[in-house]
């Protein structure tokens, strides 16, 4: 008999996260592993991409979904729960990326520097993790081009608690296809090394 899963945070029926990166870093790849871990703990999801030019470096969107019943919505993510910014020269160059987060949303940042000191003040929660210096710890991508998607996942998935590790692991298993030990490993230091502030 499959357990009845926790209430999903916020206390509403749908969680809904966008993803914004760069074609490279893994923000598609991101979006299916986050449904995927949510799918392992009996959630209905969604989790797909909105791409513009398709070529690495351009800005790249991807939406998860992840309900406590069944997902009717067809459409992309208009005001997500939360937003994960696996770029911050994204954000630097487009304040109103961020405007469309839920009220009382949650913000994840792919930097080194605080969210005091990337000058980011929103009504909800806000944070930053430093997915690429893990990224290169675990020789995820290259020193130029990091992959982050696993690690900023680890990051999320304690900031929020949207899903489990135990999940997550299971889904980068599962899904993605090299360095498998490696993502899996820089995951759980992700998770277990988030601050919560």
């Amino acid at each position: 008999m499959a357990s009845i899963p926790a209430p999903l945070p916020g206390g509403n029926g749908l969680y809904e996260v966008r993803f914004y990166g760069r074609g490279g870093q893994g923000s598609v790849i991101a979006s299916t592993l986050l449904a995927e871990a949510a799918f392992l703990e009996g959630r209905d999801v969604q989790a797909f991409p909105f791409f513009g030019v398709e070529r690495r470096g351009a800005p790249v969107m991807a939406h998860t979904r992840v309900g406590a019943d069944h997902i009717r919505l067809t459409c992309s993510v208009a005001h997500p729960d939360a937003i994960v910014v696996m770029d911050p020269t994204l954000v630097y160059g487009n304040r109103n990326l961020l405007a469309s987060l839920k009220e009382g949303g949650t913000v994840l940042i792919n930097s080194a520097h605080s969210p005091k000191e990337l000058g980011l003040s929103l009504n909800g929660k806000v944070a930053s993790f430093d997915a690429v210096s893990l990224a290169v710890k675990y020789g995820l991508g290259s020193k130029a081009n990091p992959i982050v998607n696993t690690v900023i996942l680890g990051a999320f998935a304690r900031l929020t608690g949207l899903v489990k590790l135990e999940s997550l692991e299971e889904a980068i298993k599962q899904k993605v296809p090299v360095k498998v030990e490696k993502n899996v490993e820089a995951a759980r230091e992700a998770y277990n090394t988030m601050r919560m502030e």
